[in-house]
């Protein structure tokens, strides 16, 4: 298996990632969607302040019965707009993914309003446990709000 793969696996297997940029790092659920990690932000959604304006974010794939640090990968951000030609594969994974959803059937037109959906595509900047620090490796992010 080659990193990419293995960074599509460890995003497929658990819902929550971590999400690495501009001094802070938030758990957030997500949707692996053809080669990208896909996330809704903003509005009534989890909170990633200017995700958009930043061009790579550090993405923390733990694993999902241990919460071991698995991998690090840095991954470009691309917003996905509702005239995106990602548009409606990328909401409609990401609708379908959605636990509690309470607008269910007009969650894609207000994340079109309110919301900023990204694209988070891998790169070859990949770090595996044993080029993570130790220190990191066993530590927690916080949730932020």
């Amino acid at each position: 298996m080659n990193r990419t793969d293995l960074v599509a696996e460890l995003a497929k297997k658990s819902g929550l990632l971590w999400i690495s940029y501009a001094g802070h790092t938030r758990a957030v659920w997500h949707e692996w969607v053809g080669d990208a990690v896909c996330v809704v932000a903003g509005g009534t959604e989890q909170p990633l302040p200017d995700i958009e304006r930043h061009e790579t974010v550090i993405l923390g794939l733990r694993s999902k019965s241990t919460r071991a640090l698995v991998a690090e990968v840095k991954a470009k951000v691309e917003v996905v707009t509702p005239d995106s030609e990602h548009w409606e594969v990328v909401t409609s994974a990401l609708k379908s993914g959605r636990l509690n959803l309470s607008d269910g059937d007009h969650a894609i037109e207000r994340w079109a309003t309110e919301s900023v959906v990204v694209r988070l595509v891998p790169t070859d900047e990949i770090s595996l446990p044993d080029q993570i620090a130790t220190t990191i490796r066993h530590t927690s992010p916080h949730l932020t709000r």
